[in-house]
């Protein structure tokens, strides 16, 4: 394929010698001259392993050159990767000043070129940024229209410096965000060889992808930073500590726990949260990460009594108030916290839970309920269907099987809150989730 990059910088230069190591052939485009001639006289503008020799053999061999000229690339291309820098502007919002003047020139030359080209975003940027800086840009410039004369796509990379051409051609996923079919299916064909997860997705998931890739290495980084902090503190190697923590590919380095839902709850993290932020006050240590955890989950419990409440319905069915699915535990539940919460406002409710029944409740979970919470066991029936014939809002509190088959069956202008999200149904007026 005849591809152009626009931007030769440390993306734009390890997808170029790639992508020429491929077999495609490749025009580089960069406004600074120096850059062009070093590609030209088959020299790599950055250091990175490999880099240098894969660009000497790519122009070597014609397959690599590179320019100033944007007209001249995109008229010697059919499809295009923009790899410009986006970096911070003072507030912490993005500068897309480099995107969008891209954007212009490549638009100007699409005015005069015949056929369908296909413009992909590698730089990274906010989701909304395809729809309101990209494709306007490109479509004004042009003349012409998004998904008819061109298409448009978001193929976010994740190259990290020192590996990126290994990275390049063993990544974790391929995420390709498109604007129509055939814009996805001519980047497609850019990466058939690679090992590795193909998703085809919408442009704003897939430009979102990205920035949840880079905030979670992040947070492990501070996390691991934190808990090393403690372990120091009290004389443990946090390394020794890490180590043994990554082993752990079942909940630890795995997709548990990282699904948008609901607050957690139940007997162990609330509990284990607060006493190793106490042992950390105990110890004068400032750990802004771990301290926050819990504020955070009880932010999450706002967000859901926001929800329930500005549906502007009094009666309240609410199934499912243990902590999680397939368990009677309702110490800490989160649920109950709506609940109490729900009930303070002057809300009516019914609840059930198939796991939750004072006739066969025992020891401490029996103890909870009539000693601590007895207004809520007052509140319980014995059948998803009380519940549903009751409730104007009905609140999916746990992902229990049973209550699939209740949101299928919801009546007419009954409304939905939907904490444990039990069917794939997208969020809509009469059927919704605190963060989906």
């Amino acid at each position: 394929m005849d591809i152009s990059i626009l931007g030769l910088g440390y993306v734009g230069t390890v997808s170029a010698g790639c992508l020429a190591n491929d077999g495609h052939n490749v025009i580089g485009v960069d406004p600074n001259q120096t850059k062009v001639d070093l590609i030209n006289a088959g020299r790599a503008p950055i250091i990175e392993a490999d880099i240098g020799e894969m660009i000497a053999a790519a122009v070597a061999s014609d397959k690599l050159s590179a320019t100033t000229e944007t007209a001249e690339a995109i008229h010697a291309t059919e499809l295009s990767l923009i790899c410009v820098g986006t970096p911070s502007q003072l507030n912490g919002n993005l500068d897309l000043s480099y995107v969008r003047r891209v954007c212009e020139e490549i638009g100007e030359a699409l005015k005069g070129k015949v056929g369908y080209h296909v413009v992909a975003v590698r730089s990274t940027m906010l989701p909304g940024s395809v729809r309101e800086v990209v494709i306007p840009t490109l479509e004004a410039s042009s003349g012409k229209t998004s998904g008819v004369d061109f298409g448009v796509c978001i193929n976010p990379e994740f190259l990290r410096e020192g590996t990126a051409v290994w990275d390049y051609y063993h990544p974790p996923k391929t995420v390709i965000g498109e604007s129509d079919e055939s814009a996805g299916e001519r980047l497609v064909t850019l990466y058939g060889a690679l090992d590795a997860p193909l998703v085809r997705t919408s442009v704003e998931v897939a430009e979102m992808v990205k920035y949840a890739d880079n905030n979670w290495h992040a947070l492990k980084v501070d996390f691991a930073n934190e808990i090393g902090t403690i372990c120091k503190a009290v004389g443990i190697d946090g390394q020794q500590v890490m180590g043994i923590f990554s082993q752990d590919a079942k909940l630890n380095l795995s997709a548990s726990y990282l699904k948008p839902g609901f607050a957690f709850g139940g007997s162990c993290l609330p509990k284990d949260v607060r006493a190793l932020t106490y042992k950390a006050r105990n110890l004068d240590l400032d750990l802004p990460l771990l301290n926050a955890i819990l504020p955070s989950n009880r932010r999450h419990v706002d967000r859901a009594v926001e929800m329930i409440t500005s549906k502007g319905n009094r009666r309240i069915g609410v199934l499912g108030f243990a902590f999680k699915a397939g368990t009677d535990d309702l110490r800490e539940s989160p649920i109950v916290d709506v609940i109490e919460r729900l009930i303070g406002k002057g809300h009516d409710l019914r609840l059930y839970d198939c796991n939750v029944r004072i006739a066969v409740l025992a020891g401490a979970n029996r103890d909870y309920i009539l000693n601590h919470i007895p207004h809520i066991s007052r509140l319980m029936v014995e059948t998803v269907g009380e519940v549903m014939d009751f409730a104007e809002t009905v609140v999916i509190g746990n992902a229990t099987d049973e209550f699939r088959s209740a949101v299928a069956n919801s009546r007419p202008g009954q409304l939905v809150v939907d904490l444990a999200r039990v069917t794939d149904r997208p969020s809509s007026e009469d059927y919704d989730g605190v963060c989906w």
